[in-house]
């Protein structure tokens, strides 16, 4: 039986991806995040004995806190989080059974020279239109919720990345970007442990919008239609990833959850015909 202080681990599963999704804080020691370096989507590694000094920084109401086997660890920081105001619970089973499970886990390996702990730099051309977009949705959702980027002429990139330790992505050259005929989404998504069905099936209706080859998801025609219509609407790149956050929400939460769910008129409840 759960705890009143546990969050079960399909629970959190659900809520990672979604807007609602609590602060995740892993608090694993050193020696057993060495024996694994790799996160619960979308959460920072933080000391539990500090959690005063970073507690004020986490920006939302609720935290989920992870330790190895959900118990001493977790319990205390989440209780400390409650004592400062924050809504927590731990993570029921911790880390242990989160892996058991076989959900997703993101290799900190592959963020490569980032920091961490949140807060990850990233640069790209200016002017998004959809992979430039649905990457950063990807990386704030699942890999780094404190992720910035910027957005710059697309001759500055390599220099930008450079002098500011930025991670350069959807440019030519670098890790991050279109390998084959891969768009630089499919690549994150393989790179960052993140190949959930879901995401999957939204990484080919990205690819097929961004590659135009919209034969590959019938999807990927309304996707080319919104983004471009986006892009028409928003000069300031920053406003348009706003907007594009909800946008693939929205798709994401389609392909995980309704892609079986249809829509008639007039409906059955008017007492139409089917």
């Amino acid at each position: 039986m759960s705890s009143p202080t546990t969050i079960t681990i399909d629970k959190l599963y659900r809520l990672i991806g979604t807007p609602g999704c609590p602060a995740l804080i892993d608090v694993r020691t050193d020696e057993d995040f060495a024996a694994d370096p790799r996160l619960v989507p979308g959460s920072m590694r933080r000391e539990h004995d500090r959690v005063q000094n970073w507690a004020p920084a986490l920006g939302k109401a609720s935290a989920t806190v992870i330790c190895h086997r959900g118990k001493k660890l977790s319990e205390g920081v989440a209780a400390w989080l409650r004592h400062l105001g924050v809504a927590a619970e731990s993570l029921e089973g911790g880390y242990e059974a989160w892996i058991a499970a076989d959900y997703p886990a993101v290799p900190v390996a592959a963020l490569r020279g980032s920091n961490t702990a949140g807060n990850t730099l990233w640069v790209t051309r200016a002017r998004p239109k959809i992979d430039r977009i649905a990457c950063p949705w990807l990386i704030r959702r699942f890999v780094d919720p404190g992720a910035i980027f910027l957005f710059v002429a697309p001759q500055e990139v390599a220099g930008v990345a450079e002098r500011f330790g930025a991670i350069p992505f959807d440019v030519e050259d670098v890790f991050w970007s279109h390998r084959g005929e891969l768009c630089t989404f499919d690549v994150m998504v393989s790179e960052f442990g993140l190949s959930t069905k879901p995401l999957l099936k939204l990484a080919r209706i990205v690819r097929g919008a961004d590659t135009a080859r919209l034969d590959l998801e019938p999807e990927a025609s309304g996707l080319l239609a919104v983004s471009l219509g986006l892009s028409r609407m928003y000069s300031n790149d920053l406003a348009q990833l706003d907007a594009g956050m909800t946008l693939y929400d929205a798709f994401y939460r389609w392909c995980r959850d309704a892609t079986d769910e249809t829509h008639n008129w007039p409906s059955a409840k008017s007492g139409a015909v089917p």
